[in-house]
């Protein structure tokens, strides 16, 4: 099992590639696909120490062997996130595999259904919830404290141009992460005088291995946004890298950066 090397500062100025995250350790939720995976390879192409979690072992072993093959470094690590206990216990994991610490917590598991308000079933409901709310909710708690005693550390969370705009179909899913926005803000506000920075990124339509199994509404949604197209991977990804490392975006706190073609404009 791979562990985290000691933790060192970091060289004040322009970074460089794959050394401005250096002696980081990454917890990157859901990332054993799309901008999960993403996120955790560009984290681990930074420098950073990356611990790909999400429930299917397989993938996210494809994953950390895609990382180790560039020279990064990663693990897998099997992410329960069914209820506060066992995102507490998951979280707890993640710090004694980061060798006693998480200095970047990016919260991008979840669920998003779409479907009628008058048609969707309490189970659901409570589902969307656990995973978009209460899991990065808890996640956060157990984190952000140990971020805050060491001084610093970056929170990124993942969130949806669903959660600032109406969208028939998406009440479920766009209200969840309208939670996940404020409580961007209000975890700034909690932690952000002891170093810890907390932002989000508000994701468009981006053509993923799931959301590429829609294409035509994919690419409907993604008209109505200057940029005239979808997404991708990668591109969000960078968005959050830029969030997380404490080089580039040190001065940014409690921001709701959109990375959306431009949606949140028209």
């Amino acid at each position: 099992m791979t562990s985290a090397s000691a933790q060192g500062k970091t060289t004040r100025g322009k970074p460089s590639q794959g050394m401005s995250m250096r002696g980081k350790v990454a917890l990157v939720t859901g990332a054993t696909s799309g901008i999960g995976a993403a996120t955790a390879e560009a984290v681990a192409g930074r420098g950073a120490y990356v611990l790909v979690a999400g429930r299917d072992a397989a993938r996210g072993e494809a994953v950390v062997g895609a990382i180790r093959e560039r020279g990064g470094r990663a693990d897998f690590v099997g992410a329960d996130l069914r209820d506060a206990q066992a995102v507490r216990r998951f979280a707890r994991d993640a710090v004694e595999r980061g060798g006693g610490r998480v200095d970047v917590l990016v919260n991008n598991a979840g669920i998003y259904p779409f479907g009628a308000t008058a048609d969707t079933e309490e189970s659901l409901y409570d589902t969307v919830y656990a995973l978009n709310v209460k899991a990065p909710f808890y996640l956060v708690a157990e984190l952000a404290p140990g971020m805050a005693d060491r001084g610093g550390g970056a929170i990124v969370n993942v969130s949806t141009m669903a959660a600032a705009i109406g969208f028939p179909g998406m009440a479920l899913y766009g209200s969840s992460k309208a939670a996940v926005n404020l409580l961007t803000k209000a975890w700034a506000a909690e932690y952000g005088r002891q170093g810890v920075r907390v932002n989000a990124v508000q994701v468009g339509p981006t053509r993923t291995e799931t959301t590429a199994q829609a294409e035509d509404s994919l690419r409907a949604l993604a008209a109505q946004a200057p940029a005239q197209r979808p997404g991708t991977a990668a591109e969000v990804a960078a968005s959050i890298v830029y969030l997380a490392d404490d080089e580039e975006s040190g001065f940014v706190q409690g921001a709701i950066l959109p990375v959306d073609g431009g949606r949140a404009a028209v």
